[in-house]
Formats: structure tokens, sequence, C-alpha cells
């Protein structure tokens, strides 16, 4: 017998529509926060960043891919991970399917992560996944926007990730549990994992200049991770007690 609150459906409708107020109060808050983001200061971009691509060596405006704008998932895929991040990977899932949409509404969107090109394009066939996917070796991009940090950095706690500055070197006594779980899941271990981070960035290409436009990081980017989505929305919610998640391949055949 369920110890959850039932009622009639009467009662049911009732409440559903006293939320869908809520909702739609939530929804015209989104678009007031989706506009504000549009009203961003644009920066211009004077450092040559070079990728490796599937196409050759590119530039960030090659990137673009001949559209104006340009959206950047940045993926943990350390230069020393071995796979990439569970994470990550299950973002990656949901957006895989519909760059194709975004590509035909003047929108390129890119992976890039600090791994080889080599070790993206294995990982790429095994998840079975075709969004571009760039390299970032050797590249001050990941640095400079704050997705990869030095291991200096990360010991002093110089690290300023999600527009906060803070953070230490790790050891086994102060590794939170998940972390020490999704770094061996990349083969390496909590503080070379951890000098990678997840996000996203904006970028405009007018006039021949690229320009950034804006980035999240973190909680921000619970509106990309299109599975969540759709448990907010499920009886239980996002139910979670610990790390449940797993890279698409490695859940039991049921």
């Amino acid at each position: 017998m369920t110890d959850h609150k039932t009622g009639t459906r009467e009662e049911w409708r009732a409440a559903r529509l006293e939320l869908l107020e809520a909702e739609k109060e939530l929804t015209r808050r989104s678009d007031e926060l989706a506009r504000r983001r549009q009203e961003l200061p644009w920066v211009r971009i004077d450092k040559e960043y070079r990728f490796e691509t599937d196409e050759g060596s590119a530039s960030l405006a090659d990137l673009f891919k001949g559209r104006s704008q340009l959206l950047v998932y940045h993926f943990m895929f350390g230069p020393d991970y071995t796979a990439g991040c569970p994470s990550c990977s299950a973002i990656a899932d949901g957006f895989d399917g519909f760059a194709v949409h975004l590509a035909n509404h003047d929108v390129a969107l890119s992976a890039v992560s600090r791994a080889s090109l080599t070790k993206l394009q294995a990982y790429r066939r095994r998840m079975g996944w075709t969004f571009p996917w760039a390299s970032s070796l050797g590249s001050d991009f990941n640095f400079d926007f704050n997705v990869a940090f030095t291991e200096e950095q990360q010991r002093e706690g110089t690290v300023e990730y999600n527009y906060r500055r803070g953070g230490h070197a790790m050891d086994a006594t102060t590794v939170p549990e998940p972390v020490a779980q999704f770094a061996a899941k990349c083969g390496t271990d909590a503080p070379t994992y951890s000098r990678d981070r997840p996000g996203m960035s904006a970028f405009v290409l007018e006039d021949g200049v690229v320009y950034h436009t804006y980035s999240t990081y973190a909680r921000g980017l619970d509106g990309l991770w299109g599975m969540y989505q759709w448990l907010d929305r499920a009886p239980k919610g996002r139910n979670e007690t610990g790390v449940w998640w797993r890279r698409h391949d490695e859940y039991d055949k049921r």
C-alpha cells in the first residue's frame, strides 16, 4: 500500500491547476532569463586557438562550420583519461540527437576536450555518437574558459570554477566518494580527474570576428542534461541516494 497522498480525480485536477500556475510562472521567468543571457555584452576573442578535428587543424572560427553561432560543450576528457566522464557522457547522449537540428538553425554544436583526437574519436565510436568533437590538446582554450586547471593551481587553491575561486589538492582523506568513483571509471586518480571540469560556452561570429557571449558550469548545466528533465517529471523525481548512472553501454541488459 502506498504511503503517498492519494485522492479523487477532482482533487488531483484542483492541485494540478494550482501547480500549472507555478509552472507557467517558471516558464515566464525562464524566458526572461534567456532574454538576459542574450543581452550580455559580447567579448571579442583575439587569441588564436587551435584545435584538432576530424577535418584537420582548425581555428575557433572554423568550428562554426559556416554558421554564425557556436555552442561548445566542455566535455570532461583530460589528456590522461582512458575514457570520458560518465556524467558528461550522459549529457552527450542527449545532445547527440539534436545537434543536426541546431546545425540547420544557424547554430553549430561541438564538444571540446583536452584529450587527444585519437582518444576522442575512439570513445565517440564506442558511444555511437556523431556530433563534432574537437581536441584542444596543447591549447589554452580550456584553461582560459575555466574548465581546466594546472596541478599548481589545484595545489595552491587558485582554481576558479563557476565564477568562484577555491579548491585544494586532494588526498585519500578529502576525496568525495562520487569523485573517486568517476576518476576510477576514467582510468585516473581523483586529483587528475578534477583538473578538468564540465561547462558550456556560446560564441558568435560576426564580420569575421569571434565573440564570447555566455558560459555556464556545474548546476548551470542541469537544463542541458535531458535525463534530469524527464526524471523531474517522473512520479518519484530524481530519487537519488548517490551516483547511479553509468555510460549507456555499461548498464545490465534488461
